[in-house]
């Protein structure tokens, strides 16, 4: 066994497509395990350590969604690639606000898969590396946190003071979700929970193309929030 290879995660009440996508993911030099339901993940996921989970929503009991949200609870912070069959914008926000990294509506294209996954381990690696970094960068915005400044190229973006204490508490843990107390001791200003997605909501303004869909400003249900790096 190579130590090299990213161990992945397959979890899907479908036999045949676990099967597939084992021989298919191991031939593209991934380390694969499989499990059938939630349950089953949960006894993987105690014993051993993976780099990506492969997650499907639809399954007996427990569901995709559950099982993400108990990870991130748990304040688990393995990558996970939701496999949905649904194409509906309402499941993707729900599987992006459950703690998942990206999403690939069935049926799919294995190249699409191996792609997919190859870029979140990827970003998962600039993430790791991103923790002890001075800069953040974000869809073509940087922010310094020694001086507090977010830059897209070079030119300079207002922030308020609420706004940099938000975007400072998010960028010292990129891709950690930081919950809303955690938030508010960051500055005494921001005040209550509610302030707290009032003031989020308007320093999506200044960095989401598509607030409705946030992609480095994310909600994390029941939680707080998370700065995802590119």
């Amino acid at each position: 066994m190579n130590d090299n290879q990213a161990h992945i995660l397959v979890v899907d009440d479908d036999k045949r497509l676990r099967e597939l996508l084992h021989r298919y993911l191991s031939d593209q030099n991934l380390r694969v395990t499989t499990a059938a339901d939630a349950e089953e993940a949960r006894s993987k996921l105690s014993g051993l350590e993976f780099d990506l989970i492969v997650l499907d929503v639809m399954m007996p009991g427990e569901s995709g969604y559950d099982l993400a949200r108990w990870l991130r609870q748990q304040e688990r912070q393995i990558p996970i690639l939701m496999l949905t069959a649904m194409e509906e914008v309402e499941s993707r926000i729900t599987g992006l606000e459950s703690g998942a990294d990206d999403y690939l509506s069935k049926p799919f294209e294995p190249r699409e898969l191996i792609l997919r996954i190859n870029a979140i381990l990827r970003r998962s690696s600039q993430v790791q590396a991103a923790g002890s970094a001075d800069k953040v960068f974000f869809g073509g915005f940087s922010f310094d946190l020694a001086r507090s400044e977010l830059r897209r190229g070079e030119a300079y973006i207002h922030l308020t003071a609420v706004e940099t204490c938000l975007l400072k508490a998010l960028a010292e843990s990129p891709g950690v979700p930081v919950s809303r107390d955690r938030l508010a001791d960051a500055s005494p200003e921001i005040g209550n929970q509610r302030s707290i997605d009032v003031q989020m909501t308007r320093l999506r303004r200044k960095i989401e193309p598509d607030q409705k869909t946030p992609r480095y400003l994310q909600t994390v249900r029941g939680t707080g929030y998370v700065l995802m790096p590119d």
